[in-house]
């Protein structure tokens, strides 16, 4: 099977927020900017990788979607623990500086993990937790 990671979706609560952070702190591609009955979806992308996407979207937007798990959803993503999306780059200390100069809450600075890899872990403005991984 020929299968790709076309789009992935994270929740966000203040679409110009998000939009911020992903376009002008990490540096993405601004793909589309969807607005439906108040709501953004806002689609990103790292530059030179069309293929692959992040869809920011409004989580109250699903019909199916209770007012209860619409509350929880909401105090999951206000204690970061909704989402979450693991990014890679070949100058972690660049790119967590840039990070954190920006409007990221630093979860974990730069780290020799135990299991191999070093990596951080930031918050996005909705919560969304972030781990940055070095490249080999």
């Amino acid at each position: 099977m020929d299968i790709t990671i076309h789009a992935s979706f994270l929740p966000h609560d203040d679409p110009d927020a998000s939009l911020a952070f992903y376009r002008d702190t990490l540096g993405f591609e601004v793909r589309n900017d969807v607005g439906y009955e108040g709501m953004r979806w806002i689609t990103v992308g790292p530059s030179g990788q069309p293929g692959t996407s992040i869809v920011l979207y409004p989580p109250a937007a699903d019909p199916g979607v209770t007012e209860d798990e619409r509350r929880t959803i909401t105090e999951m993503m206000a204690k970061g623990t909704y989402a979450s999306l693991v990014l890679a780059t070949p100058d972690l200390d660049g790119t967590f500086e840039r990070v954190q100069a920006g409007s990221a809450e630093v979860v974990q600075e730069p780290t020799e993990q135990p299991y191999g890899v070093r990596d951080c872990a930031v918050r996005d403005p909705a919560g969304n937790l972030l781990r940055i991984q070095q490249l080999h």
